[in-house]
């Protein structure tokens, strides 16, 4: 199967002049894959000349007239911006000519739409964001919710762990993913209502790999696969691991540009620096999924440069290989048959 992606290419902070470079260099790489540039054609199409016969046979363009803006009004969007690349790009999923849609454009706007024109499948209450983080044992931890949904019940977040568990599994190829519940603590007493009761619902079923309750620095640990928890505190979890690597950075910078002494010492370290930036680089990791709908729909960072969006088209090509949405259908309707979950 030849993966067919849709690209919002006027979507994020620098639209095309990201986006279709990312395009090209895609397609330069892989052999099998077909893109989709969704968007203003007369800004597109100059871009993409001096370009071979196998990248261009196999990239498209379909306009769209319109734009949302990054800081638009979702319910605005979704109303006023049917023809805006954003929303071109997601029915072509629904429409089956594309088998993915990748955007930097509007978190809100996406997520909205995306939910309005694919819905979500079976089982499922709400989309989920999740994405993956580094950890210290040189793989990845996935973590929803990401702030898709503010409040969640006990049965949204049993059903975030499902989506959860499928996704690394197809991601990271890993037989049985770990789940861990965020708690404030690991003790059964601990956490709110919708978390304990969750944990009950997650304990009762062997379907999914179920460990309990897990603190925030199990993340970055490496000792669960994938941690699930409402919207709320997953962002703040997600917004302060980003502040704190911004604040480790530059005290490494500071500290190094001290005087001349440090400076050199600075060189001598540099080649260890740069080891552990390549594998903490957040641009690696670009790429969070809207789990839950009736299709693929990945979101990228709005400041996304070539090498971060490239990352959340590989995604996209992954779980289109993978079949994601459907493997998430068919545990679902196969708990539901078994009457496990009410």
């Amino acid at each position: 199967m030849i993966p067919r992606i849709a690209l919002d290419a006027m979507g994020g902070d620098y639209g095309p002049n990201v986006i279709v470079p990312a395009a090209l260099k895609m397609l330069s790489e892989q052999d099998k894959l077909e893109i989709i540039l969704v968007g203003n054609e007369t800004v597109i199409k100059p871009m993409l000349s001096h370009h071979s016969a196998n990248i261009i046979q196999r990239l498209s363009i379909r306009h769209a007239g319109q734009l949302v803006e990054m800081d638009e009004l979702p319910s605005h969007a979704l109303r006023k911006k049917k023809d805006s690349s954003m929303r071109v790009a997601i029915n072509l999923v629904k429409q089956n000519e594309a088998d993915a849609c990748v955007s930097a454009g509007n978190t809100g706007a996406l997520m909205a739409t995306a939910r309005y024109v694919l819905k979500t499948l079976p089982g499922i209450d709400r989309p989920a964001i999740i994405s993956a983080l580094p950890n210290m044992l040189g793989t990845t931890t996935h973590v929803l919710d990401l702030g898709a949904n503010i409040d969640t019940s006990s049965k949204q977040l049993f059903q975030f762990a499902i989506m959860g568990s499928v996704l690394a599994q197809a991601v990271d190829n890993l037989e049985n993913p770990s789940i861990g519940l965020l708690n404030i603590g690991q003790e059964e007493i601990k956490g709110n209502e919708s978390v304990k009761e969750a944990a009950k619902l997650l304990s009762s079923i062997k379907e999914v790999n179920y460990i309990g309750f897990v603190e925030g620095d199990d993340i970055y640990k490496g000792s669960v696969d994938v941690v699930v928890c409402d919207g709320f505190v997953g962002n703040v979890a997600l917004k302060t691991t980003e502040g704190v690597a911004k604040m480790i950075g530059y005290f490494v910078k500071q500290s190094f540009r001290k005087n001349l002494w440090t400076r050199m010492t600075g060189l001598i370290a540099l080649p260890i620096i740069k080891s552990i930036y390549h594998q903490i680089d957040p641009r690696q990791y670009n790429g969070a999924s809207l789990l839950g709908l009736r299709g693929i729909v990945i979101k990228s960072h709005g400041s996304a440069d070539v090498l971060s969006f490239t990352s959340a088209i590989k995604e996209a090509m992954i779980e289109v290989q993978k079949n994601v949405p459907s493997q998430i259908s068919h545990i679902l309707e196969t708990l539901l048959n078994e009457q496990r979950v009410d």
